[in-house]
């Protein structure tokens, strides 16, 4: 009896001990099951995704009597994603060149400046010009036409996911139902885990022994996918059950399918990965989702489960084969018709071809970059999906790219010593071109080649200016002097810290004086140094203070010829105050970043500076149009340049820089070309650089207008004797014309004073 008792008792501990165990454990399990709980909907309810940041190009505007350069513009046609068609464009992204004519089913349009629907344009060429442009719907003429800007580059973070975010109404239904069909067709009549599903893949697994199927329901995938690591171990399969079952308490549905779509890998692009329905649609198809036919849709679907395996690019055979079993699947469900299912599975498996990423215009890509994360952190670049537009011009940028190229390879083949094996000791070259006005920059080329070398020699080189640095010394001039005006070209010698400095002239020259206007022509080294001492060297130092120079200058002799160092991109700031009647801009790279939501978050302007006065700024254009006409820079024509430009060339000491900064109202391109470590290239900017320039301008019609600067009040133009006393003209045998400051210009003679003077009766 006692016995029992004691059976009974223990009995009793023991349930109420696993009473409180399962009550433990459920207490537990229901906190666990909580913070899960509320883990997911943190992470559902706050940024799913992580967007890489997308750089755009500035967009490219058309119009009537434009001239283009055909090879490039097509090539821009071709990189915004237009393909040629036979027939008339009957969608987005569509071209047809029909004799002269033009028909192009432009993408809609939607930048923080402009906004257009898609429209048929209808463009009329004649040769390399732009004859009309027609709104092909309504008939009327176009005046201006604006392209869609192009993406260069993407902000990618550490697991470099590419993805484009689509909302599931948008989708086919076709589509939605070929993934279902492919990886979970009861998605509609489970909770999130599918037991029928998990014993048929467990049978089918067991009857192969191996495993074929994984039994997971699109929930599980998606669970997997955002909490858990690919490992495959009980413990793991019990917490994506249990994340599954929370995922379908939280959502509904149709939420959980587009977050799978958005989210599901679908194989890589290099070293990118392919996420989401509508990357994957773009990557193997080259169009969106919503345009995939129902072959398409179900080549995607099939990729889900192996991308690597089933690759339309790597594996096209065994592609069509998944495609086809998905398929049957649909028509087993009675999703497809047997028609259609006959249709589709006939057709072949064409993906679209694609570009493997890569960065484009890097250099500038690097400038744009060191601006953006002042106001960015990468990992905000990396998964804010934000939209960053620039001012650079693709088609300028591939111009300058094949500029630099051509003139390296040109100079190496004429000049054998240049030509380094040693990739990084190479001869160099580097170019930037602006819009004068603005501080555009519409290209940017730093180096020969991104791969061998980052460094950016045009923002962070620090390089001897030479002879480009004389146009800052004959602006401190023009209070005293005028173009016309002569000065001693005979040599002298100075002392510089104690010792001797006697500067000479590149080439002899006899002259013993030159005019202002043809010293800077010729760029005369003994007298521009003769010049600086009349004017003051503090009053130079003073004047190129104003360009706002980074490198610090020191008033010494040799500051005329352009010793010191300068930033390359400083140089071209510069020189743009002269082009935009002196007014110095910013350069500008960035122009606007817009959020996910099309909120525009930052926008810039080109910020400028009155630097001098605009008359000066028009005696120096002028100035500098002598050296391309009758200076060092006369070869301009030579090679095939037959529009006003100003320009000058720069050479510096034992030939370690050439240089060459050419400009007119519409834009301005400075050229560099040397070694990096100073050794000498033997030859001048006139020989090295301007071919560069010349290649690049000849390459670029679109932004020539081939018109010269107004010339703006305070400026008057007389006729002088240039070799002779500035008003006489009197038996002169070759008088010109030039042009003064208005308050430093010489008075004009009536015709009965110099008739008086000519016969000796002007005293009378």
């Amino acid at each position: 009896m006692k016995r029992n008792k004691k059976r009974s008792h223990r009995r009793k501990w023991r349930l109420k001990a696993l009473l409180l165990l399962m009550a433990v454990f459920l207490v537990a399990g229901g906190i666990y099951c909580g913070r899960l709980a509320l883990q997911i909907e943190k992470r559902f309810a706050g940024r799913r995704w992580r967007i890489p940041s997308r750089v755009f190009s500035d967009t490219t505007l058309l119009y009537p009597g434009q001239t283009i350069n055909r090879s490039l513009f097509f090539r821009k046609l071709e990189q915004l994603g237009y393909h040629r068609v036979h027939t008339y464009p009957q969608q987005p992204g569509q071209l047809q060149m029909h004799g002269s004519v033009l028909r192009i089913f432009l993408h809609s349009l939607k930048t923080p400046t402009s906004h257009r629907p898609a429209l048929i344009a209808v463009i009329r060429l004649r040769g390399n010009r732009i004859d009309t442009i027609r709104n092909a719907a309504k008939g009327s003429r176009l005046a201006l036409l604006e392209l869609e800007p192009e993406e260069i580059m993407r902000f990618f973070g550490p697991r470099r996911e590419q993805r484009e975010l689509i909302a599931i109404e948008h989708m086919p239904g076709y589509l939605i139902r070929a993934v279902l069909a492919a990886e979970d067709n009861r998605f509609f009549k489970h909770h999130g885990v599918d037991l029928r599903g998990m014993l048929r893949a467990f049978y089918t697994d067991l009857r192969h022994a191996a495993i074929r199927q994984g039994g997971s329901t699109i929930t599980q995938q998606l669970a997997k996918n955002y909490f858990l690591t690919p490992e495959r171990t009980v413990a793991r399969k019990l917490k994506e059950i249990l994340i599954a079952l929370i995922i379908e308490q939280l959502y509904g549905k149709r939420e959980i399918l587009e977050i799978y779509l958005n989210e599901i890998y679908f194989g890589q692009k290099g070293s990118v990965s392919i996420n989401g329905i509508g990357e994957a649609a773009r990557f193997y198809f080259g169009k969106p989702a919503a345009r995939l036919s129902l072959a398409e849709a179900a080549t995607l679907a099939g990729l889900i489960r192996a991308p690597n395996a089933y690759s339309p690019y790597l594996h096209p055979h065994r592609a069509r084969e998944r495609r086809n079993r998905v398929l049957q699947a649909m028509l087993k469900k009675g999703w497809l018709s047997h028609a259609a299912y006959q249709t589709a599975a006939a057709q072949p498996v064409r993906p679209s071809g694609y570009l493997a990423y890569g960065k484009k215009a890097p250099y500038f890509i690097d400038y744009l970059a060191s601006q953006l994360t002042r106001l960015y952190s990468p990992q905000a670049l990396a998964s804010l999906g934000l939209s960053i537009y620039t001012t650079l011009d693709t088609q300028v940028q591939t111009a300058a790219e094949h500029a630099v190229a051509r003139g390296l390879a040109i100079l190496e083949k004429q000049h054998p010593r240049l030509k380094h094996r040693r990739k990084n000791h190479r001869l160099q070259a580097a170019l930037v071109v602006m819009q004068p006005g603005t501080g555009a920059i519409l290209a940017m080329v730093g180096g020969r080649s991104y791969a061998v070398s980052q460094f950016n020699r045009i923002t962070q080189a620090r390089r001897q200016p030479g002879s480009t640095f004389k146009p800052f010394v004959y602006l401190a001039a023009l209070d005293r002097f005028t173009p016309a005006s002569l000065i001693s070209n005979i040599p002298r010698t100075y002392t510089v810290r104690g010792k001797p400095w006697r500067p000479k002239n590149f080439r002899p020259m006899d002259q013993q004086q030159l005019t202002l206007r043809r010293a800077l022509a010729l760029s005369a080294n003994v007298a521009t140094v003769n010049l600086a001492f009349q004017i003051g060297l503090p009053q130079i130092v003073a004047t190129a203070e104003k360009f706002k120079f980074s490198t610090p200058l020191k008033p010494y002799p040799s500051l005329a010829l352009g010793a010191f160092e300068v930033v390359p991109l400083e140089l071209a700031r510069a020189y743009c105050t002269f082009a935009a009647n002196g007014v110095e801009p910013f350069p500008l790279s960035l122009k606007a970043v817009v959020d996910e939501k099309g909120n525009v978050l930052k926008r810039r302007y080109m910020t400028v500076a009155p630097v001098i006065a605009p008359a000066k700024a028009y005696l120096m254009n002028s100035l500098l149009r002598s050296v391309a006409t009758e200076g060092t820079a006369r070869g301009l024509s030579r090679l095939g340049i037959d529009f006003p430009v100003a320009a000058k060339t720069g050479t510096t000491n034992d030939f370690r820089d050439a240089w060459f900064v050419g400009y007119t109202p519409d834009l301005l391109a400075l050229v560099w070309v040397g070694f990096d470590n100073g050794d000498p290239i033997q030859a001048t900017g006139a020989a090295a650089a301007m071919p560069i320039w010349v290649e690049l301008f000849k390459a670029i019609p679109q932004h020539l207008s081939h018109r010269w600067f107004h010339k703006p009040p305070g400026v008057v133009q007389r006729t002088v004797c240039p070799s002779g006393p500035l008003p006489d003209i009197i038996g002169c045998a070759h008088p010109v014309q030039e042009v003064f400051l208005e308050h430093g210009a010489p008075q004009p003679r009536t015709p009965l004073l110099d008739w008086k003077r000519f016969f000796g009766e002007e005293k009378k």
